[in-house]
């Protein structure tokens, strides 16, 4: 007698990461398979329900109404059972496994990279994917287990760990002040050229505040200049080469502050609220953080314990 198809538990978990990813390069990547193994897999599945659950176009792939209900119902057990999983490993003794981290390009180049091989042979049985990238990271979608992110507050569904504190330092070089005069009032930063961090958008403002927060002194002026740019050492060299004046997170000027460098404008003034004041990792909630994701984030705690010093040399 023929019997009904069963569905293979790694093809429903594979379900659920395609429910949350929405790609299946990214599925793929996730699990560690290829992508036409994916396809054939949720074939396979749904050959097995039944019905479709994938509703696949040129552009996207998304679920179906049974796909999703299936994958709503199921993904709560393979959290628990990666969960458990996760538990028992970390009673093996050395941190293991593979933790993808994903960080700022200019941040990431210029202070976690540099730390990562000290890292990595203390903790030998670890390995570690860093994706370098300036845009925002979905971290469940794309399966990465750790951000690090340069903001005001991290999200309240994450758990996250302050790394340290930041500023934003506005500057230029001594020959462009030396060309266009030193501004003596952000008011007067709109007839500069100035080199704004490219973001989505239109024209963009830079705020400043001087004073005690009782009797404090605000100033938003609209700014524009020659060049714009989404990677802070970019903008750094750019104002290092005397084409105008740059707002910088402080890791990105640190090292080069002097009269031969940058310079500081406005330096009564304190920039706000563009970069964010805190350094913080972040992974996507769980009750359990992974002994080898810990690790890490006891690693970076160490790197970024005396933040980033802004003295001239």
């Amino acid at each position: 007698m023929k019997t009904d198809p069963s569905p293979a538990f790694a093809d429903l978990h594979l379900l659920t990461v395609l429910a949350q990813t929405r790609s299946y390069t990214q599925a793929a990547r996730r699990l560690g398979i290829s992508k036409a193994s994916v396809s054939t897999r949720i074939a396979d599945l749904e050959r097995a329900a039944g019905v479709p659950l994938v509703r696949r176009t040129t552009r996207s792939v998304g679920l179906t109404e049974a796909g999703q209900q299936l994958a709503d119902e199921t993904r709560g057990a393979f959290e628990r059972i990666e969960q458990s999983f996760a538990g028992i490993r970390d009673l093996a003794g050395s941190p293991r496994g593979l933790l993808r981290l994903t960080a700022p390009v200019a941040l990431g180049r210029q202070h976690i990279a540099p730390t990562l091989p000290a890292f990595l042979l203390q903790y030998p049985e670890i390995r570690l994917e860093l994706d370098l990238s300036d845009r925002f990271v979905n971290l469940a979608q794309e399966g990465f287990d750790m951000a690090i992110r340069h903001t005001q507050s991290p999200p309240e569904t994450h758990v996250a760990w302050l790394l340290c504190p930041t500023r934003s330092l506005l500057v230029a070089s001594a020959a462009y002040l030396r060309r266009r005069g030193q501004p003596a009032h952000p008011s007067e930063l709109a007839a500069h050229a100035c080199l704004p961090y490219l973001r989505e958008g239109g024209r963009q403002s830079w705020s400043f505040e001087r004073g005690s927060s009782r009797k404090a002194e605000r100033v938003v002026v609209a700014v524009d200049g020659p060049l714009r740019a989404n990677n802070s050492e970019v903008l750094r060299e750019a104002v290092l080469g005397g084409l105008g004046i740059g707002l910088l997170p402080d890791f990105s000027a640190a090292g080069h502050l002097g009269p031969r460098e940058l310079v500081p404008v406005l330096p009564g003034w304190r920039p706000l609220g563009f970069f964010g004041d805190g350094i913080y990792a972040i992974r996507p909630w769980s009750p359990q953080v992974p002994r080898a994701a810990q690790c890490l984030v006891d690693h970076l705690r160490t790197v970024f314990a005396k933040g980033f010093p802004i003295s001239g040399r």
